[in-house]
């Protein structure tokens, strides 16, 4: 009879199956990561064009040049800047463009076009704009426009103010296009980007608490490398945060999306900061199993509450619904750290019985602050959430 259930099951894969199902793992993330990629910057990729075209047109019908090379490059730099602060980043682009043509306008005629010729005035002009404490922008593009100045164009002087003008209409409108004719939807475009930063988060806080179950350290290793891996995707909420605000601000067909935009703004930022928490939660929980510290059974489950309340509050954030349920989430994954540390001591200097060791202390501690954060992106106000917390983790010190 075993024998026959054995013959009857599942052949294990070979390694060549194996190989095939991890490829086509790959390929859907990779399809997924692409398609997540369109979604978020497919408007990026119109603006860029409308831009290119009307910077062109203008340049050529107003301004007289049969060849408006730099009316539409600055546009389209304009539009691509838009992850960001664009007003900071036109200025260091048009800057940046000024430097490249004195420089280059200057020292061409004197030199003439050459490899050597190219590679002075490039070195020049960038040693100009760290003189003037430029940024990366203002650096790239003084160091861009010097190098179509010396390759490009003949060295003739008195062009200098037709190239200028020609950058900055491209300037102005690049940033017309971003702000006034195509403007992105602020809060489509936050939601987007905090989407694979939460749901990885959700997927390795509740890993971390299986492993933790467990006490597999190298499964706690990975959940840790996972909280880490977001810091690229972290920035890049940061800036589109800082362009949603720049667009509220600016663009007069999104100053209704104002009242809506600031509320979401100030959640994600607190649950953005809750992340880097539960980072610091997962470092001193490795480091407490390598020194083969204590983790009572409530540290993992409080993990793992906390990680559905990050979801809970998420759907709330969207749908603006009550948010009583992930608060009352948030405070029983508090009261469950309590428990894990242990009861109150009567002896003031020892204020815990010791359930957890050094690095589990300082990693409760951190899930606290990852849980006042949390609270603050409900709606909650910073000294409400901070009394809540203590009075939760502590409710003998405040009977």
């Amino acid at each position: 009879m075993p024998a026959e259930q054995e013959s009857s099951g599942d052949p294990a894969p070979s390694p060549t199956d194996r190989a095939v199902a991890g490829l086509r793992k790959r390929a859907r993330y990779a399809l997924r990561s692409r398609a997540w990629r369109l979604r978020l910057n497919g408007l990026l990729a119109v603006q860029a064009g409308v831009a290119a075209a009307l910077a062109w047109f203008v340049g050529y019908q107003f301004l007289d040049n049969s060849a408006p090379v730099f009316a539409p490059t600055t546009a389209v730099g304009i539009v691509a800047a838009s992850m960001g602060s664009r007003l900071r980043r036109t200025i260091e682009l048009l800057v940046g463009v000024v430097l490249g043509l004195a420089v280059g306008d200057t020292l061409m005629p004197l030199f003439g076009i050459g490899a050597w010729q190219t590679g002075v005035v490039v070195v020049l002009a960038i040693i100009v704009a760290l003189l003037l404490k430029g940024g990366g922008s203002l650096l790239t593009q003084a160091g861009a426009t010097a190098v179509l100045i010396a390759t490009l164009e003949p060295p003739v002087r008195d062009l200098s103010i037709p190239r200028f003008v020609d950058a900055a209409i491209g300037g102005v409108i690049g940033l017309a296009v971003g702000l006034l004719l195509v403007p992105i939807h602020p809060q489509r475009t936050v939601q987007r980007l905090a989407e694979p930063v939460i749901d990885p988060a959700i997927t390795a806080l509740h890993d971390l608490a299986a492993a933790l179950r467990r006490r597999d350290l190298a499964a706690t290793e990975r959940g840790l490398g996972a909280l880490r891996a977001l810091s690229p995707r972290l920035t890049a909420l940061d800036e589109g945060l800082d362009a949603a605000q720049e667009v509220v601000r600016l663009a007069p067909l999104r100053w209704r999306d104002r009242p809506s935009l600031a509320f979401y703004t100030e959640a994600v930022r607190h649950m953005e900061r809750s992340l880097h928490s539960c980072r610091s939660i997962a470092r001193r929980l490795t480091r407490a199993l390598r020194d083969d510290e204590p983790i009572p059974e409530e540290f993992p489950e409080a993990l793992d509450l906390l990680a559905v309340s990050v979801q809970t509050l998420r759907c709330m954030i969207r749908t603006r619904d009550d948010p009583r349920e992930a608060r009352q989430q948030i405070l029983t994954a508090v009261e469950l750290i309590g428990r894990a540390q242990g009861e109150a001591a009567p002896d003031p200097s020892r204020p815990h019985t010791h359930r957890l060791g050094y690095s589990g202390m300082i990693a409760a501690g951190e899930f606290r602050t990852a849980a006042n954060d949390l609270l603050i992106a409900s709606g909650l106000d910073a000294d409400k959430a901070a009394a809540l917390v203590r009075r939760t983790a502590d409710p003998d010190g405040w009977a």
